[in-house]
């Protein structure tokens, strides 16, 4: 499994055609993930468990010493907007068009971002969601930048 993390002052999600906002979040992490075949539930929660714990939010001398965690801990709302993202797997290396050939399919990746989901809430995250299988809108403020690629 893959994530592609950013963290952010705001983000949601707005499902194309209807312009609903499926998931929406303040100041948190971004989480694009992508799962491959073999990639297992254990693997999600592994993948769950390090961006729960990935300390790239500022202290108070905004120095990156901080987590998802430490906010909970500390009494503010630790939150997360968590896609799935088949294309983290796109395989670039020949021709012009990516390959997804090591993408899994939805039936497959759906259940496994679930267990991502599903553990960061129970970590105490307040999680927000894109909607599998629809085309959507990506909206947010990058802070720093700080985008960093985890995989487990």
């Amino acid at each position: 499994m893959r994530a592609l993390v950013q963290r952010v002052t705001q983000a949601r999600v707005v499902v194309m055609g209807v312009g609903e906002v499926s998931g929406e979040i303040g100041a948190g992490l971004c989480v694009l993930i992508g799962v491959t075949h073999d990639d297992t539930a254990k693997d999600a929660e592994r993948l769950a468990d390090k961006i729960w714990f990935l300390r790239v939010l500022d202290d108070d001398e905004g120095v990156m010493n901080r987590s998802l965690a430490d906010v909970a801990r500390d009494g503010g709302e630790a939150e997360a907007l968590v896609v799935s993202q088949f294309t983290l797997y796109g395989n670039t290396e020949k021709g012009r068009r990516p390959s997804w050939i090591d993408a899994a399919r939805p039936e497959q990746a759906e259940p496994l971002v679930e267990v991502v989901v599903a553990r960061l809430r129970s970590l105490g995250c307040k999680v927000a969601t894109g909607r599998f299988q629809t085309e959507m809108h990506l909206e947010l403020t990058n802070d720093g930048p700080v985008t960093l690629m985890l995989e487990v």
